[in-house]
């Protein structure tokens, strides 16, 4: 369910079918496909038949500072899933125990609001105990994927991406390859041995408002009653601009924290672009 407070009773946040995504996934190019829905694997029942499905998930975790973060897992079967929920609010605990499994894990969002705020014993935490980082994230504005890639490189860490997408328009658009690799564990390991390359598109306003417009469209076909609150989707455009450029504002700030000597390159051109 959504976390807008009065929606999260009756408003999800995607409405894909599981089969719709697969199908529309591999129609894209797609030779691997997971899903990474957060904290659920339920869509594991439904395309766990498909030899080139794996399963994964998206960890709501809260850190020592008492802030939120989205953990990306990737490659799990269904009784990791009972302990890494287990396990989700003592982050260095969860790191420890995928890193026992030998499991690969990446920290999502690095320069995004999305999650709420940050701190700079975050930021220790990410470069101590996860192996990964996300890089290329569908519905992230250019520039703060670039300061992701940017910290990726200096730390060493391996890069992934993925559309984040919450509806079926922007699935594949963004997505993480790797040459040569023939099944779900080769994939997987080239991935961690940083031999994985992110490719596609980053979020911009249009794609965002987009995809906000089409979940209030699948909602009100599944609850007919919630036609009454459709005028609320002509403000709509007006909240994605706002947090568009809390985005640029959320990467900028941490951006000089981070590298205090000079700010990787995020114009404000984007929002005009966009």
């Amino acid at each position: 369910m959504c976390n807008i407070p009065g929606f999260h009773r009756f408003c999800r946040e995607s409405y894909n079918e599981p089969e719709a995504v697969y199908r529309t996934l591999k129609r894209r190019g797609m030779d691997l496909v997971t899903v990474t829905d957060h904290d659920s694997i339920d869509a594991a029942e439904h395309l766990r038949h498909y030899p080139d499905f794996f399963l994964s998930e998206e960890v709501t975790c809260t850190t020592p500072s008492r802030t939120e973060i989205h953990v990306g897992v990737y490659g799990i079967e269904e009784r990791h899933h009972i302990e890494l929920q287990r396990r989700r609010n003592d982050v260095p605990t969860l790191a420890a125990y995928l890193r026992e499994q030998k499991i690969l894990f990446s920290i999502n969002h690095v320069f995004s609001s999305l999650t709420g705020r940050r701190t700079e014993l975050d930021f220790d935490m990410f470069e101590e105990l996860f192996p990964a980082m996300e890089t290329l994230n569908g519905h992230i504005p250019a520039g703060n994927n670039r300061a992701a890639a940017r910290l990726a490189e200096d730390w060493q860490k391996a890069a992934v991406g993925g559309s984040d997408a919450h509806t079926l328009g922007t699935l594949a658009l963004t997505y993480t390859e790797v040459a040569g690799a023939d099944n779900a564990r080769s994939y997987l390991e080239a991935v961690r041995h940083r031999r994985g390359q992110v490719a596609g598109a980053s979020g911009s306003y249009a794609k965002l408002t987009q995809a906000v417009l089409g979940i209030g469209s699948s909602l009100v076909r599944e609850r007919p009653w919630t036609v009454v609150l459709t005028p609320l989707m002509l403000v709509v455009p007006l909240v994605t601009a706002v947090n568009y450029f809390c985005e640029l504002g959320f990467h900028a700030r941490w951006s000089r924290s981070v590298w205090p000597s000079a700010l990787p390159e995020a114009s404000c051109t984007e929002a005009a672009e966009s």
